[in-house]
């Protein structure tokens, strides 16, 4: 399965591009999201792509990210939902904006999109609705945990609980945790510093 692709741009179009890596040209559909921050032809291109198999094709999906490549897969997670319905709801809707209004179980926001009916945008919301709050209560538990290591090693260096506690919600906040570990301790010890 192909999971990635970087190359030169060497074709565009708003629903499907060619990508020159390494000598092989490999021509993804995209959403008209990720269309719109492509560079321009011979310009070096980055994405995040999904390899659908059926009985009768074998296609390539390309994203500019890999919000935008989750939420796709999620979507065509949903009974009737194929890659090209997913591809044009993306492509009416950021991702962002699309987790959101699956949140808030926003069914007029969802239907305003096109191709989407009243019905289809209340099964997307009931069924990625879920998904999404397990994903954000699996994230919130790494948070946590994160925050919970740094606050302890900071107390083994001879700092107080409470102002380290403090410190390290600021950090992490500016920061976040995907910045690693090493980094928001050494943030967070400049932050102590000034104390």
């Amino acid at each position: 399965m192909i999971a990635y692709l970087k190359g030169n741009l060497i074709q565009k179009k708003p629903n499907q591009i060619v990508v020159d890596v390494g000598g092989v040209g490999y021509s993804p559909w995209i959403p008209l999201s990720t269309y719109l921050k492509l560079g321009n032809i011979n310009e070096k291109v980055e994405l995040y792509t999904y390899t659908h198999l059926s009985n009768n094709s074998l296609a390539l999906y390309g994203f500019s990210t890999e919000e935008e490549k989750d939420i796709f897969l999620k979507l065509i997670g949903i009974s009737g939902i194929g890659p090209k319905i997913a591809l044009n709801i993306l492509s009416g809707i950021k991702a962002c904006d699309l987790e959101d209004a699956i949140r808030q179980c926003d069914v007029t926001r969802l239907s305003l999109i096109p191709g989407i009916g009243k019905k289809m945008a209340m099964r997307i919301a009931l069924e990625l609705q879920e998904k999404i709050e397990k994903t954000e209560k699996v994230l919130g538990a790494i948070d946590f945990q994160e925050k919970e290591d740094l606050v302890s090693a900071l107390m083994n260096m001879g700092f107080k609980r409470k102002e380290v506690e403090k410190i390290v919600a600021e950090t992490i906040k500016t920061f976040t945790v995907k910045e690693g570990f090493e980094k928001l301790l050494r943030e967070s010890l400049k932050k102590l510093a000034k104390l």
